[in-house]
């Protein structure tokens, strides 16, 4: 044990510089901590994800994670997986293999090291089409008609994802969402870039739970499942967090039926905490 208690690191995901991404709390050594206080903790950091380092129960896995938003656990998350893999390895961890395996509540999860920490998408929970009536609540919450969805799509790999296909970028940043209709929707929204408008080739923005999330790996997890190698390249650049202030990009690749998500990790706080109830 620490003589205050647990190291710290607070890392900043997907910007493509610093302070332009999405922060990720990561409280390292977890091992003694219960839920009751991983959740306090969560609540308290107020960011979108907390998660904790613990020492994997599976002989395959480097380590363990836990995720939790402040007010519930998740099976999965990705900028927190990439976010807490950056504070392991910087921290001293050494992988049994050429990749690091994440061991949490939605399995093993498989994270390259190349120019990008990149995690290997998890496959889906639900996918498959939007029936009419959830087509029209989705189009109700963002403020658009039903017309103006090109294709909608189940994209829940745990967090819950719908993603939503627009016309283009312009009508993807156009958006007012009524956030006081979200409730327990997490809708993601998906436009391209013409070429030479942008250095990414789509413009995604992320609506959960009366927020919205400055870059989600999940979510672009999802998209790269359903969308690269067919309406986007097998390799592409996402951009997100533009309407939100942040310059988020995401880099997506296929490999026949693989799909990776990575970008950019920086450590912006490191030090130690104490959470105790």
């Amino acid at each position: 044990m620490h003589p205050f208690g647990h190291p710290f690191s607070q890392v900043d995901v997907f910007g493509s510089r610093p302070l332009s991404g999405n922060p990720v709390a990561v409280v390292h050594d977890a091992d003694d901590l219960d839920t009751e206080q991983m959740q306090l903790f969560a609540q308290w950091t107020n960011l979108s994800e907390t998660t904790f380092l613990l020492r994997p129960t599976r002989d395959e896995a480097d380590y363990r994670l836990r995720i939790f938003t402040p007010a519930r656990e998740l099976p999965f998350a990705g900028h927190p997986t990439l976010g807490s893999c950056h504070a392991w390895l910087e921290a001293g961890g050494t992988p049994r293999g050429e990749s690091v395996v994440q061991e949490c509540e939605a399995g093993l999860l498989t994270i390259s090291r190349g120019e990008h920490l990149a995690f290997q998408a998890p496959p889906l929970l639900r996918e498959g089409p939007v029936d009419e009536a959830d087509l029209h609540a989705i189009a109700g919450i963002l403020g658009i008609a039903p017309t103006d969805v090109v294709d909608a799509r189940w994209l829940d790999n745990g967090p819950g994802w719908v993603g939503v296909l627009l016309a283009d970028a312009a009508a993807v940043l156009a958006l007012t969402p009524d956030r006081s209709r979200l409730g327990g929707w997490d809708i993601g929204v998906a436009g391209l870039w013409a070429d030479g408008d942008s250095d990414a080739a789509v413009e995604v923005r992320a609506f959960d739970n009366l927020n919205e999330d400055p870059v989600t790996g999940s979510l672009n997890a999802g998209l790269g499942q359903w969308l690269a190698g067919r309406v986007l390249p097998e390799q592409y650049v996402a951009a997100q967090g533009t309407a939100i202030g942040r310059r988020g990009r995401v880099h997506v690749r296929r490999e026949g039926n693989t799909v990776w998500v990575g970008g950019d990790t920086r450590t912006t706080v490191r030090g130690e905490v104490s959470v105790a109830n």
